[in-house]
């Protein structure tokens, strides 16, 4: 069971697609703040709403109207190999799970089926929640083998104080297990229980594409490389990574070519916002962050890397490859050759 709240599409139409003819955001990407430019990218008109991809291949999506209550239904399911999973349909369970997203002013109500024969929960980060929805053993909020739970979580926009502002909870957070194996759900965390939440402000720039990354121990998405998920998309398209952490180890995310901005969201606002611009950013257990880059800008197509920076983390395996294609979705010159060295060198040692 997906999404209630609104009818839910194939990804015929691409988020840039449902918002053409919408006005320029405010918002400028950090690579393109300098000179003025948005590279076409426009603000959510007030109803708009769209799908994308996902590392996980799943997505719920949200709509633009605050105040949008979210009824889905997730299933946690053994995948085999000690791997476990969330899906919104039954037989359908991935690593990561679905990606949740919602707008501040938005409620979801998730419906969690365990399938398996362990405990099991849903905890996530930065949204409201009772401690009947905490998803911990510590306020008996979890599924018991088979059963079936309802958690709600909840969003608030921010709140003027005048000259200061109380914070909403727009942001890129992430949920997981917090129950198998141990009451912090250690187990079900390495397993693979873990997911991006999104929570929008009205106005925020919707993506082409989007990618969860998970750094998990010495795994991404419980994988090491050559097996790491490759993530695509055409040259000029507004991609979205989702980054979150997870385990015992210190990490660093980095993407070669692209930069964006230590924000909320990974734009600046406007040519006089003096934030940080990154292409680098610590990711450990815990963590979570997002931003929006326009693929291959200003550097073209081509077959680029996304690794942890901790050296040694790298040499064994905690890298993968960002696939820009060309704008008609044809491969770039040279980028076959270097996936190919990718899958006979990377995590081989031999460099």
């Amino acid at each position: 069971m997906t999404d209630t709240s609104t009818p839910r599409t194939d990804g015929a139409l691409s988020r840039r697609s449902v918002l053409a003819g919408a006005a320029a955001a405010m918002f400028v990407p950090a690579s393109v703040a300098a000179v003025g430019s948005s590279a076409g990218a426009v603000s959510a008109p007030a109803t708009s709403r769209g799908t994308a991809t996902t590392a996980a291949g799943a997505t719920a999506t949200a709509r633009a109207t605050a105040g949008t209550v979210h009824r889905i239904t997730m299933y946690v399911e053994d995948l085999g190999g000690g791997q476990t999973g969330y899906g919104l349909e039954p037989g359908k369970a991935t690593i990561p799970g679905p990606l949740l997203e919602m707008y501040e002013g938005d409620t979801m109500e998730i419906t969690l089926v365990n399938t398996t024969d362990r405990d099991v929960s849903i905890h996530p980060h930065g949204v409201l929640y009772d401690v009947n929805s905490d998803g911990s053993p510590f306020n008996r909020s979890y599924n018991g083998p088979g059963e079936t739970r309802t958690y709600v979580w909840r969003t608030t926009g921010e709140r003027s104080l005048g000259r200061w502002a109380r914070p909403g909870t727009a942001g890129y957070w992430h949920y997981h297990d917090h129950a198998m194996g141990t009451p912090h759900g250690t187990a079900g965390v390495a397993a693979g229980l873990y997911g991006g939440l999104i929570v929008r402000r009205q106005g925020d720039i919707l993506p082409d594409r989007q990618f969860t990354v998970v750094f998990n121990g010495m795994l991404i998405n419980n994988k090491i490389a050559p097996d790491t998920p490759m993530f695509e998309a055409n040259h000029g398209e507004t991609v979205e990574f989702v980054c979150i952490g997870h385990g015992d180890m210190f990490h660093t995310f980095h993407l070669h070519a692209h930069r964006w901005a230590n924000t909320r969201t990974g734009y600046l606002e406007g040519p006089r916002d003096s934030s940080q611009i990154i292409d680098n950013r610590d990711l450990n257990g815990g963590d979570s962050f997002g931003f929006q880059v326009i693929a291959g800008e200003d550097v073209g197509p081509g077959a680029w890397m996304y690794h942890c920076h901790v050296q040694f983390h790298s040499d064994a395996g905690m890298s993968g490859i960002f696939l820009v294609r060309n704008a008609d979705g044809s491969m770039p010159d040279g980028a076959q050759e270097s996936i190919d060295w990718f899958h006979d060198h990377e995590g081989s040692g031999h460099h």
